[in-house]
């Protein structure tokens, strides 16, 4: 699996922890390193506390940077998600919305491909009939906040 792909991932659990259990985003993200220290280690070392493993800077930079602007990234959500309140939508649908929000528009990654790694978050995390759902408020919120101009990959 690609680096980014599986920090995305992990990015999303730390968002969802943050989200459902109202932790600060540093606390999510100890315990979401806590967890993955021990579900990873692949021997048992006879220590009763797991070695670490290597932090990963793009996850918490996805964790961090959502978290600091979601209020602003909540308003584009619920002027393109017509008839859905955030708190009504699925825990796991909001914040995928949120953090590929959060990559378009402040890291700059191209649409196409936070659009596509947050309908793999969807089919992998959601229901089946979140897909359709993410990437249409994904791509109304990219009309939104990029000019056409930016959105498509260049020709040529």
């Amino acid at each position: 699996m690609p680096a980014r792909r599986r920090s995305r991932q992990r990015a999303l659990q730390i968002l969802f922890f943050w989200d459902a259990r109202k932790l600060d985003i540093d606390e999510a993200i100890t315990t979401f390193y806590s967890s993955l220290y021990g579900a990873e280690q692949e021997e048992d070392t006879g220590d009763d506390y797991p070695a670490p493993t290597d932090p990963d800077p793009f996850m918490e930079s996805l964790a961090r940077g959502t978290v600091a602007h979601a209020a602003e990234i909540d308003q584009l959500i619920l002027k393109r998600a017509e008839h859905w309140r955030l708190e009504r939508m699925p825990i796991v649908d909001r914040n995928v919305l949120r953090m590929a929000i959060y990559e378009m528009k402040e890291l700059k990654t191209p649409p196409a491909v936070v659009i596509d790694e947050a309908l793999e978050l969807a089919r992998r995390y959601s229901e089946t009939d979140a897909v359709p759902f993410v990437n249409g408020v994904l791509d109304s919120v990219r009309k939104l906040i990029l000019p056409e101009s930016e959105a498509k990959p260049p020709e040529g």
